[in-house]
């Protein structure tokens, strides 16, 4: 079973992967830390690298190119990133995640412990950025959900309940 998990930044991906992943003791891998790390590769933070990664497509490619591998080398695996559902061919369920802009930006400062107004700063600077990266090196627009079999708002449902939700989805498809 292969399924990936796409959203915008503190929608829930990473706590939903973890949490299915114990549920259905299928391992995950995540886009976002791979982000993370090539940024850190670097010395750069992950505003720094995300700006810098305009300028590169290599490095979208190279996030695409390792998530896609693992999860043909895989017979189940999570995979969480905006855009895995575009590049896992072989995924069985795809899922993203909703939130509302003022939920995330709270989620976003607690967790990064900054404050709520450098959180949406921050945000938007990071989601416009992707987004035309996400255009211009493989024509995707991330506001399209066209791709997704399943979209839930986070802000509605605790992880838990979201767990539930893709676990019931799952004994259907």
């Amino acid at each position: 079973m292969i399924i990936t998990i796409g959203g915008l930044a503190g929608t829930g991906t990473t706590t939903t992967a973890e949490l299915l992943s114990e549920k259905l003791d299928i391992p995950y891998i995540s886009a976002g830390f791979i982000f993370r790390e090539m940024a850190a590769e670097r010395g750069m933070s992950v505003l720094e690298f995300s700006e810098f990664a305009e300028g590169n497509d290599d490095i979208d490619k190279e996030i695409d190119k390792r998530q896609a591998q693992k999860a043909r080398e895989a017979e189940n695996l999570i995979v969480e990133g905006r855009l895995s559902a575009y590049f896992v061919d072989n995924a069985d369920l795809r899922l993203w995640l909703v939130t509302p802009f003022d939920v995330r930006s709270k989620r976003i400062s607690e967790r990064e412990e900054k404050s709520v107004d450098v959180a949406k700063e921050e945000i938007i600077t990071r989601e416009e950025s992707e987004a035309l990266r996400y255009m211009e090196i493989h024509n995707i627009d991330i506001g399209n959900m066209d791709i997704y079999d399943l979209i839930i708002n986070t802000d509605t449902f605790d992880p838990e309940r979201v767990s539930e939700i893709i676990i019931q989805t799952l004994k259907v498809i």
